[in-house]
């Protein structure tokens, strides 16, 4: 059997695949229920034999040493080959493993949100917000495809408008810098609510990220500001990602909370803020934008890895 994992900040999604690439078990782990990835993988392959591995993880990846951004985990590559018996392990970015995934993804698994036509042997983005801000891009490589991994979501927050720009000074270090993963993911969406409502005079008691979104999708007032915020922030910073890469194949949005809001992003500024770069309008609105639905769509791109399409 080889197996295939989603190491994220707060859940570790698992998967058994047979000889064919066929997944025959699944399961989500609870990372606080461990005190490093190894146990967890051993709890979940219990009593079987394991070939090779592919795990997405959620850290930049540089040689053999790793340290989980949000969660404090470290492990070595060879080690925790070694001790689980792997003929062969690979690990990425949790965000490469989705680039790997991008051409392989069908369209009943993404939501389109407005135009654009998507040239499909051009480079394709995406850019996720969870527990943090995850960005990559999958570029043309003759027959196939190259992932490009980075640490995208670490950029400085442009900002358009004096509420963003309020937030941003709210939120910055001293120097200034405010990253859009500082308030494009789960405790972003937090950080938002709670500085609209201090500057609102409204008193509230803490919120979670999903507190704020069921409120949302109730229609409540700052909730619903805090999500056309996060939405017109993250439209200006995937039409940024989409110049750099020259995205023409389409930027992709995953993560743990687009896909739960997709009614709310329809309604919002999100297109026209990806759009609106002047004269290079024409050219992002040729690029179409997708909302990735697909329940595990890092699972696609490492079975890849391991051979598999």
């Amino acid at each position: 059997m080889d197996l295939i994992a989603d190491i994220g900040a707060t859940n570790s999604r698992c998967a058994l695949l047979d000889d064919e690439g066929r997944i025959v078990r699944t399961e989500s782990c609870l990372n606080s229920d461990f005190d490093n990835i190894e146990p967890l993988l051993r709890h979940f392959a219990a009593g079987v034999t394991l070939g090779r591995a592919a795990l997405a993880v959620a850290a930049p990846i540089s040689g053999d040493e790793i340290t989980m951004t949000n969660v404090d985990w470290r492990f070595g590559g060879k080690a925790l080959a070694e001790s689980l018996g792997l003929a062969a392990l690979r690990i990425v970015n949790d965000f490469e493993a989705l680039a790997h995934a991008l051409p392989r993804l069908t369209e009943e698994s993404c939501h389109r949100i407005g135009a654009g036509a998507a040239d499909t042997r051009a480079t394709r983005a995406v850019l996720g917000a969870g527990s943090g801000l995850g960005v990559a891009a999958a570029v043309p490589d003759g027959d196939g495809w190259t992932a490009v991994a980075g640490e995208g979501g670490h950029v400085t927050l442009p900002t358009l408008s004096e509420t963003e720009s309020w937030l941003v000074a709210d939120h910055g270090d001293a120097n200034g810098h405010c990253s859009a993963e500082r308030l494009l993911s789960g405790p972003g969406l937090v950080r938002i609510y709670s500085s609209l409502a201090r500057r609102g005079g409204v008193s509230t008691e803490a919120m979670t990220a999903a507190a704020i979104t069921r409120d949302a999708l109730d229609g409540e007032a700052i909730a619903r500001q805090t999500y056309d915020v996060f939405f017109a922030l993250l439209g200006t910073v995937a039409g940024n990602l989409a110049l750099t890469v020259g995205a023409r194949g389409g930027v992709y949005i995953a993560g743990g909370i687009v896909p739960r809001v997709i009614g709310l992003l329809e309604l919002s500024g999100f297109r026209e803020r990806f759009v609106a770069k002047g004269r290079y309008r024409a050219y992002l609105d040729a690029i179409p934008t997708f909302v990735i639905t697909a329940e595990q769509p890092a699972f696609v791109g490492l079975k890849a890895l391991l051979g598999f399409d």
